[in-house]
């Protein structure tokens, strides 16, 4: 894999010593060279909106629906119509599908299952597209899109009464082992949307029948709930001595990767893929429930928060400004200037520790009024803060500050307490005591907390503020349970593990887990924007080029945009698949979300989605890689119209693609899922210079994706050494106000063993 971590202009240097080190007058062109470029870069980012985004399990119901379907498949539709009014005609007289009673519906459908099995081919492919036609919501009968979506879903629902789903699975199971299909794409110089056309029509009545039932809506009547959770009960488990139906798409990814199958619809095997985990397994708010029910099971308290109230009630910060990214050298005014201040600098930071200590003491309890002293003091800070960007009119390369009367609405809308509970760990009160012990008795006693004879009043005080914050996880026990069963195997005897859903799939997925992870970061690493093209790179285009390449300008730009949104499509759907399934596996045990990870980093995704963003991420979040009229339902309600700029440039008026940003958010979340409590990992993101590709990032102005950026360079600050902290002190007093405290955490001023040579 290329080193996905180039150096960007984005931020400084990782090692800090690129800001200036010579003396003023020689360092001065280098400085502004610096401060231009990254004024230059910084310019796209100073008008950027706070984008309104609500993270969720998924987009829209009619934009879930839309992505199944690239703009290539669109003369697919008419087709579908056409192959359902020709057997519906042979079967029904004088009648409609939406004029039919329910009985005569499911009769209906009845007699296309007895079609499908045939012997040949072409008449096989004429029923499915029939039913394929039904799960689209018969839109040739429909006049609004709302009505195509109510239909769909109505006829998926009636499908899978008649038992519609565990036909086309085998139906799958066969396409699968076609040796002939396989062959022939294998021959081929380039494959094409025609070689998969019987897999495409199969995955997609599939995804239609999984993405409708799995809606829940409080209108459903109760036949449609007791149909979900019996679809849910058939996914999950395995059904006649066959694997869960996951794992055969695992085997289909695992199989185009190894180059044996490239005519497979991958975005849609994808995508199918990740709604079926979602299904049966839980999504994100799901999986919150699961954590609240399984700490009440262990005796564990309850969580302080909620993590995604918390997270969606936080608001975006502005992103770090290029004065400040400045080394001190470029910025600092001759020494002469500088001795008058030293007085009120170290007052500052005399002022800043008080007011930590005041916010930490007072976070948790119900807000009061503020004293005189206290009112005091804050006016003096903000004195002092006042003298410290005079400093910066010093320098004639720094604009003038914003008017106070800006400055002063900023600090009214500073929030007053930090937004999540501190955490302690258990080692982390050890090591503290620990340490003092050998500080004050000259010995430790282990692993006991509770006798702090000899210990001074301070350090007893400092316990007991530890033990309030402490925090026992779910991983904790399970930890401290595998280690009692190791000890004691015969008197505890044979663990009991309930077979769940997440433990079905995790034991089928055990034996090739390692294949099924580097397949799906190689097909990331295929769809990224940054990767280049490459001979021996899996080619994931094969369900979205036509047959015969665009010979007009405007139906090569339809096809740019449309290989662009497929490529997008197959980010979101790999990146919402693995943050899924580590959260899943990481509750049911620690150790099957750590066996995972581990394979995850030996397939080099930490580079990997390094790499991914060192691009303008700024312009990934908000292009517009879609074109609205050719966008399921639209396309099935209104005659495709001609093909002009403007109805390619016609589209949505959003600030952002919800898609994108939905798939950076994910692979920010995968990348501390793997990063976290891992020094090694950490190392990884500072030798691979994470820092200034993180910082490019915080120009978003969405507060989840700064959260989880923040988070990242939390992790790292005290190995990227002083010089950095000093020149991005925006950033670290955005890590302050957002990220979650750990007590006895050294990170904002710590020197890590390799500061030096990161």
């Amino acid at each position: 894999m290329e080193d996905p971590a180039a150096p960007g202009t984005g931020g400084p240097p990782a090692n800090g010593n690129g800001n200036g080190g010579g003396k003023g007058k020689q360092a001065a062109p280098k400085g502004r060279e610096a401060f231009r470029s990254q004024r230059r870069e910084s310019e796209g980012s100073v008008d950027c909106p706070t984008l309104e985004f609500e993270y969720g399990d998924a987009d829209g119901h009619a934009a879930e629906l839309s992505e199944l379907y690239s703009y290539t498949e669109n003369l697919e539709f008419t087709n579908n119509r056409r192959c359902f009014e020709e057997d519906f005609k042979t079967q029904v007289q004088g009648k409609e599908w939406l004029e039919l009673e329910e009985d005569a519906q499911k009769a209906y459908i009845m007699g296309l299952l007895d079609r499908l099995e045939v012997v040949s081919r072409e008449r096989r492919l004429k029923v499915a597209r029939a039913v394929l036609y039904l799960a689209q919501g018969t839109f040739g009968e429909c006049d609004s899109e709302v009505d195509v979506l109510h239909w769909s879903r109505y006829n998926c629902f009636l499908l899978y009464q008649m038992g519609t789903f565990s036909t086309f699975l085998e139906l799958l199971h066969m396409e699968i082992d076609n040796s002939q299909a396989c062959s022939s794409a294998l021959r081929k110089p380039a494959v094409s949307i025609a070689d998969s056309t019987e897999l495409r029509v199969l995955l997609s009545v599939m995804y239609l029948m999984v993405e409708n039932i799995r809606l829940e809506r409080e209108t459903d009547p109760c036949g449609w709930r007791t149909a979900r959770e019996t679809f849910r009960t058939e996914l999950s488990f395995s059904m006649h001595n066959e694997e869960p139906f996951a794992l055969l798409l695992f085997s289909m990814v695992t199989k185009f990767c190894s180059g044996l199958a490239p005519h497979f619809p991958i975005k849609k095997v994808l995508l199918l893929l990740w709604k079926v985990v979602m299904f049966t397994l839980g999504g994100f708010e799901h999986l919150q429930t699961l954590k609240v029910q399984k700490r009440a099971e262990l005796g564990l308290p309850p969580l302080a928060e909620d993590s995604i109230q918390v997270v969606k009630s936080m608001r975006a910060a502005s992103p770090p400004s290029y004065t400040l990214d400045l080394g001190e050298s470029q910025l600092a005014p001759p020494p002469s200037k500088l001795r008058g201040r030293r007085g009120s600098r170290r007052q500052l930071l005399t002022k800043q520790d008080s007011l930590d200590i005041y916010n930490e003491r007072d976070l948790f309890k119900t807000e009061e009024p503020a004293t005189e002293e206290e009112e005091e003091s804050a006016g003096d800070g903000e004195r002092t803060l006042d003298g410290e960007l005079d400093l910066l009119e010093q320098d004639p390369l720094v604009p003038p500050p914003p008017s106070q009367a800006s400055l002063s609405a900023e600090r009214v809308a500073f929030p007053k307490g930090l937004p999540w509970a501190p955490k302690v760990r258990q080692k982390d009160i050890e090591h503290f005591l620990e340490m003092s012990r050998n500080k004050f008795i000259g010995f430790t006693l282990g692993q006991d907390t509770d006798t702090l004879v000899g210990l001074p009043r301070p350090i007893h005080e400092s316990v007991k503020t530890l033990k309030q914050h402490k925090y026992i996880s779910i991983a904790d026990v399970q930890i401290k349970n595998e280690e009692e069963l190791e000890k004691c195997p015969m008197s505890l005897g044979e663990e009991v593990v309930p077979q769940t859903p997440c433990e079905i799939l995790y034991q089928g997925m055990l034996y090739s887990l390692p294949q099924y992870m580097i397949a799906l970061l190689k097909i990331l690493l295929a769809a990224a924007p940054t990767s280049k093209a490459k001979t021996d790179s899996i080619n994931i285009l094969a369900d979205v080029l036509p047959e015969e390449m665009p010979i007009t300008v405007l139906q090569s730009m339809k096809l740019g945009i449309d290989v662009n949104r497929h490529k997008e499509i197959i980010v979101k759907s790999i990146s919402t698949l693995l943050l899924l399934l580590l959260k899943h596996f990481k509750l049911n045990h620690i150790y099957q979300f750590e066996y995972v990870s581990q394979h995850l980093v030996f397939a080099n995704c930490i580079p990997l989605i390094l790499k991914f963003f060192n691009q303008n991420i700024l312009s990934y979040i908000t292009a517009k890689n879609s074109i609205s009229v050719l966008d399921y339902p639209c396309c099935t309600i209104q005659d495709l119209p001609e093909l002009t700029t403007e109805s390619l440039e016609a589209g949505d008026n959003s600030q952002f693609c919800w898609r994108n940003l939905f798939s950076c958010i994910n692979l920010l979340r995968l990348l501390n899922k793997l990063t976290k409590w891992k020094h090694s990992r950490t190392m990884m993101l500072v030798v691979f210079k994470s820092a200034p590709i993180l910082k490019r990032a915080l120009k978003v102005k969405q507060a989840m994706l700064q959260l989880y950026v923040l988070k990242l360079l939390k992790i790292q600050t005290k190995y990227l050494g002083r010089q950095w902290r000093k020149s991005n002190m925006k950033t670290m007093s955005a890590i302050y106000q957002k990220v979650r405290h750990r007590m006895n955490d050294d990170w904002a001023y710590g020197n890590g063993e390799s500061s030096q040579s990161s």
